[in-house]
């Protein structure tokens, strides 16, 4: 039994391509570049805000100004917008509503900057047990770099064998690796079940419910 549930939240517990991508386009139209259809943003997310600018702008304008002019651009507009089209996956209210119930500890580690990551939690799941909300801070290193986990574990303290780290990337699977806990990867989010496994996911899952089933030992 798990209990100590740590999930990623992009991909994992929200579809928030949408807004992640209307964002980006925005930054793109203040500067001047062209903007990039909603099924090219997948591939591009998941290294945090910073890289998903840089990997928008055309290769020839990813100048530092450019890059900081763009992600001011992206912040001031995804803070009045995160929650326009943003939605949770199916069943994952149903899984958080079940695990705060049995008393599991739950956990978001996301790459995203501290205040979106704050502001959107708290909108669509303001009744689930969270004992840590950790966005990317200034010096603290991006996932997969796992110091982000690392402080998730020291806001609850817990063995890393009734850890469970929830994400739907091969950086989530690399970053449960390196530190040492058990991953999850889920097939419903950004990014293929093909990267999962080439990312040594533990385990990979369909539904919400099964994610679950491997907190209580169900087999």
């Amino acid at each position: 039994m798990k209990s100590y549930v740590i999930f990623d939240l992009d991909g994992t517990l929200l579809k928030t391509i949408d807004d992640l991508a209307n964002a980006t386009n925005h930054a793109l139209r203040e500067l001047g570049f062209p903007t990039h259809g909603l099924w090219v943003y997948p591939n591009m997310v998941g290294n945090g805000v910073m890289r998903l600018i840089e990997r928008a702008l055309p290769d020839d304008a990813r100048t530092e100004k450019n890059i900081k002019d763009a992600l001011a651009a992206f912040k001031a507009y995804y803070n009045d917008h995160c929650c326009d089209d943003t939605v949770p996956y199916p069943g994952i209210p149903e899984l958080l509503e079940d695990l705060s119930a049995r008393g599991i500890n739950l956990a978001v580690t996301s790459n995203k900057y501290q205040e979106a990551v704050t502001k959107i939690v708290n909108h669509y799941f303001p009744d689930a047990n969270f004992r840590a909300i950790l966005g990317n801070v200034d010096g603290m290193p991006r996932k997969p770099d796992p110091s982000i986990v690392f402080k998730a574990l020291t806001m609850c303290p817990t063995p890393k064998d009734e850890v469970l780290y929830v994400g739907d990337s091969g950086v989530d699977m690399d970053t449960a690796r390196r530190a040492c806990v058990e991953s999850v990867g889920v097939s419903w989010g950004f990014r293929s079940i093909h990267e999962l496994k080439e990312a040594y996911a533990d385990h990979i899952v369909s539904t919400p419910a099964q994610i679950a089933d491997l907190v209580f030992g169900v087999k």
